[in-house]
């Protein structure tokens, strides 16, 4: 039997804690204003974020969510750093999906931990 990966998610403006284990940013473009000590990232994972297109079609927008999310799940099915992320999560007791959005129920990560989670 496979044990169900632990996977957070976390914003990186919040502070980093020991709880959070493995770290992953799951942005394509650094966080404004966040240096990298700060950050105390694990790995950035640029390749698992979404497309720019595709970010910028979204814009954040909730109305669009469901949309971004399908296709979002489109381009994820040929993409290699996905597959490392799910290497991570089995070998991690901990793994956070760290981003920078601001809207914490309407973003890549949330999209990102439901894959990874089922």
């Amino acid at each position: 039997m496979t044990r169900r990966p632990d996977v957070r998610l976390k914003r990186i403006y919040a502070e980093p804690a020991d709880t959070d284990g493995y770290r992953v940013l799951v942005d394509r473009v650094w966080p404004r204003g966040v240096s990298k000590d700060r950050a105390d990232i694990d790995e950035w994972l640029k390749d698992v974020a979404p497309s720019t297109p595709l970010r910028q079609w979204f814009g954040h927008d909730p109305d669009r969510f469901e949309e971004f999310a399908d296709r979002y799940r489109k381009e994820l099915r040929a993409c290699e750093a996905l597959t490392h992320l799910r290497q991570r999560c089995r070998d991690q007791d901990v793994v956070t999906l760290v981003y920078s959005a601001k809207d914490t129920q309407h973003n890549q990560a949330v999209v990102l931990r439901g894959l990874l989670t089922r």
